[in-house]
């Protein structure tokens, strides 16, 4: 089944990543053969929060395929700055291009942007919710360097209550066979619960624990992340928490030889200099694995056929009680819940309230 709209890396299924990454595969090794095969198509890039390396890779990775892009960094100088509605960029946008990748700092916006567009919607990033496309480059580096997607103990250490490059690897890791998951947070970092609750229905093994150096022999995956300055609504908290964890050589002579340690980037302080060198060490491979999963991504939805939005109306009486979810800066959108329970947002997953 095909992927209409990446919105989360629960819309994709195991055997739709198996081809999207013999794709990815074919590219990396015969580069020229796919160096034209966007020609003639426009990426729309709507960024509507900062970004360097996500932004860069989907435009080097659509003019490496030979296509053409448009859009924005800076909302600023946009209409969104005089108050234009999410709604009606999209629906211009997609007027001009075949698909459209967009980054905001408000969770369930890429859904909410899928409600209007006549293209495919790719998420590149929505608040601390979901990051697809970064896990698509974390399962590309993790299958190049180990073979293959199993029988893995995965550390996720720093920001995860925030951190939505941690959320999207964790629901796309528990698709694959026998992987253990060691939850590495300060408790006031830890696992957001709809996270926890997902695990726990799929009987996923897992740990909360708050030390990285007892854990650090058992990990065949170490994914380091950042403390977000940008979530935190205190910046006293942020200085509290922000070197909570930092991976030095010292501490990774602890772990296995073969460990991969891995950042969706970029980092702060959390990994040292001195780790740079050691072969474990693969952040850097990992953002150019991302560039050649994203060339096979565009590759597959820029050529998928036009298809007008559908009216969406409303399916609930409740209300979403997250501050940061789109609905609360969209005030206009249909108030949805997911139909797995009723009870919680369908954009940002978080609880509902009776209204």
């Amino acid at each position: 089944m095909e992927v209409r709209h990446l919105i989360s890396i629960e819309d994709v299924s195991v055997s739709w990543w198996d081809d999207l990454y013999q794709l990815c595969c074919e590219i990396i090794a015969r580069p020229d053969d796919y160096s034209l095969s966007c020609s003639g198509k426009v990426m729309a890039s709507l960024f509507f929060e900062p970004s360097t390396r996500t932004n860069f890779s989907f435009q080097t990775a659509m003019m490496r395929l030979g296509g053409d892009v448009i859009g924005f960094s800076e909302p600023g100088a946009t209409s969104a700055a005089k108050g234009e509605t999410l709604a009606d960029t999209i629906r211009m946008m997609s007027s001009y291009s075949d698909a459209i990748v967009m980054r905001s700092p408000h969770e369930g916006a890429a859904l909410a942007a899928s409600l209007y567009s006549d293209v495919p919607i790719i998420n590149a990033g929505d608040g601390g919710h979901f990051h697809p496309t970064q896990t698509l480059a974390d399962l590309t580096t993790i299958s190049q360097k180990r073979g293959g997607i199993r029988n893995l103990n995965v550390g996720i250490c720093g920001d995860l209550l925030n951190g939505r490059t941690v959320h999207s690897l964790i629901l796309a890791l528990a698709k694959f066979p026998n992987i253990s998951f060691f939850l590495i947070s300060p408790r006031e970092l830890s696992i957001p619960d709809y996270m926890l609750a997902h695990l726990k229905n799929l009987n996923q093994k897992y740990i909360e624990i708050s030390n990285l150096e007892s854990t650090l022999p058992q990990l065949d995956v170490l994914y380091m992340t950042r403390i977000q300055r940008e979530r935190f609504a205190d910046p006293k908290d942020y200085e509290r928490l922000k070197n909570s964890y930092v991976l030095n050589r010292r501490k990774l002579q602890m772990a296995k030889s073969d460990c991969l340690v891995m950042h969706p980037l970029p980092r702060v302080d959390e990994i040292a200099r001195d780790v740079d060198g050691d072969p474990r060490a693969v952040y850097f491979e990992q953002a150019r694995y991302g560039m050649f999963i994203r060339m096979a991504l565009l590759l597959k939805m820029t050529h998928y056929e036009r298809i007008p939005a559908a009216p969406v109306s409303d399916n609930t009486r409740l209300q979403c009680e997250n501050p940061k979810c789109v609905t609360w800066a969209e005030s206009y959108l249909p108030v949805l819940a997911k139909a797995a329970d009723g009870e919680s947002c369908a954009y940002c997953d978080k609880k509902m309230l009776t209204i």
